[in-house]
C-alpha cells in the first residue's frame, strides 16, 4: 500500500512539472497605475492558489476558535454538573440546545 502512495505521488509530480514545462513562457499580470509582473504561467498560478488556500484557512480559523470556545466552556459546565450531583454522567445529558 505504502508503494502504491508513492507511485501516486511521483505520477501526480510527473503530471505537474510536464504541465509547468509546457508553460514556461512568460507572462504579463497588470495590476493598476502601471504596475506589471512578468512571470511563468505556472509560478503564477501556484502563487495564487497559495494565496486562495491562506485565505480559505484564515477564513476558517475564526470558525475554529468559535468552536473550541464552545466546547470549553461545555466541558466546565459538564465538570461543575457533575460535581453539584451525585448521579452518572449519562443521566445528565441533555438535548441539544438548538433543537426545536
Amino acid at each position: 500500500m505504502r508503494y502504491l502512495f508513492w507511485f501516486i505521488k511521483f505520477f501526480l509530480f510527473v503530471i505537474m512539472f510536464g504541465f509547468a514545462m509546457h508553460n514556461a513562457e512568460p507572462v504579463t499580470l497588470k495590476f493598476f497605475l502601471g504596475y506589471f509582473w512578468q512571470a511563468p504561467l505556472a509560478l503564477l498560478l501556484l502563487v495564487f492558489f497559495v494565496i486562495g488556500a491562506v485565505f480559505g484557512l484564515l477564513a476558517a480559523f475564526s470558525k475554529i476558535i468559535r468552536l473550541r470556545r464552545e466546547i470549553v466552556g461545555l466541558k466546565k459546565e459538564l465538570r461543575a454538573r457533575q460535581t453539584v450531583t451525585d448521579f452518572p454522567p449519562d443521566l445528565l445529558v441533555e438535548q441539544p440546545r438548538d433543537a426545536l
